[in-house]
């Protein structure tokens, strides 16, 4: 489906001017070339992490391949669209909040077809479907389920590295994961979905990220979720 009321030479991406976006879009078709068109977005709208004005008039797109109106892999349009519905502040979501509204349900369908035996790709459209609920924090950084990270002892400042996931051996931190029983807020929430979905893995690593680390320096327990989160420690 078209959109053409997007004057695309008045936006940026990665690389400069927007102008090539449609032209792109107009080249999937659902066969084996779309791999190499899928990298070219991706590479141009969110690149390394970052996000530009071509970035969000490029969800009407997305959401025409999410939802089956335009051709294209479904999958690949709810994570793009998921990594920049979670970089969008207020009046971006405001403006965007119909296709918002209609990623919501394909990001659900998308995440209970996902296999137990694959808890990385759980992780990360967990993420995104928080990112079009609007999730603060989490929708951007539950990948740390994934991978290293510090954590900050909030009594003498120093710092531990941390693994929570599948390389938990590596983890040379004392951790202590919570009772899932006694988790509350988006904790509860993140444990009851791996849970249902039969991603026992998950379930596990996020007992270890919403429970408690001891810092090596001055031996204090502190919890995990709120040291990753900092200023927004309160909503973990």
């Amino acid at each position: 489906m078209a959109h053409p009321t997007t004057d695309w030479s008045q936006l940026t991406h990665a690389y400069g001017t927007a102008d090539d976006i449609p032209g792109l879009f107009a080249r999937l078709d659902g066969g084996p070339g779309d791999e190499q068109v899928w990298h070219a977005l991706w590479s141009a709208l969110c690149h390394q992490g970052s996000v530009y004005s071509a970035s969000f008039a490029a969800l009407p797109l997305l959401t025409d391949i999410a939802t089956g109106r335009a051709a294209g892999a479904r999958d690949e349009a709810v994570a793009l669209a998921g990594f920049v519905v979670a970089e969008a502040d207020p009046p971006e979501r405001f403006r965007y909040e119909d296709q918002i509204a209609e990623l919501l349900p394909v990001a659900h369908a998308c995440l209970a077809e996902i296999p137990a035996n694959d808890p990385k790709e759980f992780v990360y459209h967990t993420q995104f479907l928080l990112a079009f609920e609007g999730v603060p924090f989490w929708s951007r950084e539950l990948e740390v389920l994934l991978e290293e990270f510090e954590a900050e002892c909030p009594q003498c400042g120093a710092l531990t590295a941390v693994l929570v996931g599948e390389y938990l051996d590596d983890c040379e931190a004392e951790l202590h994961p919570a009772d899932p029983a006694g988790l509350t807020g988006i904790g509860a929430r993140l444990h009851a979905m791996a849970v249902g979905a039969g991603q026992e893995a998950v379930a596990e690593w996020v007992a270890r990220l919403f429970g408690r680390v001891r810092c090596p320096e001055c031996e204090t327990l502190f919890g995990l979720a709120e040291s990753a989160a900092g200023a927004e420690g309160g909503r973990a």
